[in-house]
């Protein structure tokens, strides 16, 4: 089984540093070849032969072999060494097909020319869903997406653990909201009192960080915020969903009309037998009853009459 890639800090050095001792040697390597062509030119306008200048043909060799390695193995491969480093970014060096090292500090830097390097950005992004339609806990379709903030933390697995981390944090984004829409319902009943997407968003939003979390690993992704954005009935239920909801907000609405009407007849009724205003029988307990649970129930404004007496004995 291959062994997993971690992040670790690859070699550097100071970029100006670097800078500063090529031009060294691009300065030596020059004056050096110059002095020899001047005086390569003052042995040829003397009548000379070169090989007295310089000390023989061996030596002529190893002049051109010197700086030509100067030239090509230090000073030309040397300058592909260079490069820089953005705030928030981080470049990964492969040497020969293997992992080098990260190199996350902002700047100019110089690493070994024979290195690849790959800048991979650490900074936060948002992903914002397309709306999915799914169906919830109890089977009823209904419309989700989310929002998910992350960022790269480790640039070495998302460089090497799949192929593109951008689309691999989309699509296990949208895999995770499906995943958390059928475990859910969209909404509960206050006598259940179960755990709903529209019940419990702060709850429902960390399930979801989670769950991503525990997906996007293997990438070197950290999920820093994962919120649902649109949650809505389908459109081809919304209608029936929100003549329930009517339908249920009236039910809550009665009952709690009748349980406050309950209690302010039992409140007058208590009230009457405490300070001894009126006797009343049971027949007249449950004409008032009745009397007080209409106008306090009534939608309407309800009309007093008034019981004047008899124009009879």
């Amino acid at each position: 089984m291959e062994q997993k890639i971690k992040e670790f800090p690859a070699f550097k050095v100071n970029g100006f540093i670097m800078l500063a001792v090529v031009v060294a040697l691009i300065l030596i390597g020059g004056w050096y070849l110059v002095s020899s062509v001047q005086g390569l030119e003052a042995v040829l306008a003397r009548g000379l032969k070169v090989t007295d200048f310089i000390g023989g043909e061996d030596s002529v060799a190893e002049l051109v072999a010197w700086l030509a390695a100067t030239l090509l193995v230090v000073i030309i491969p040397s300058l592909s060494g260079f490069f820089s480093v953005e705030p928030n970014q981080a470049v990964v060096l492969v040497l020969f097909g293997k992992y080098v090292g990260s190199v996350r500090s902002s700047g100019f830097w110089w690493t070994n020319p024979f290195v690849s390097k790959q800048k991979i950005s650490l900074r936060v992004r948002n992903f914002n869903s397309k709306i999915i339609k799914v169906n919830d806990a109890e089977g009823s379709p209904i419309e989700i997406a989310a929002v998910v903030v992350w960022q790269v933390f480790d640039s070495a697995k998302s460089k090497f653990a799949v192929d593109d981390y951008s689309e691999f944090v989309a699509i296990q984004s949208e895999t995770a909201i499906r995943s958390l829409a059928i475990r859910y319902p969209y909404d509960s009943s206050d006598e259940t009192n179960t755990p709903s997407l529209r019940g419990i968003p702060d709850e429902i939003a960390h399930a979801l960080q989670k769950e991503l979390q525990a997906r996007l690993e293997v990438t070197g992704v950290e999920v820093i915020e994962a919120r649902l954005s649109h949650l809505a009935y389908a459109p081809e239920i919304a209608q029936v969903m929100l003549r329930r909801q009517q339908a249920k907000a009236l039910i809550d609405a009665r009952r709690q009309i009748v349980e406050g009407a309950v209690g302010m007849v039992n409140e007058a009724l208590n009230r009457l037998a405490t300070e001894q205003m009126v006797n009343l029988d049971d027949e007249r307990k449950a004409s008032m009853i009745n009397n007080l649970l209409v106008v306090l129930t009534s939608e309407q404004t309800a009309q007093p009459v008034i019981n004047a007496g008899t124009l009879y004995n």
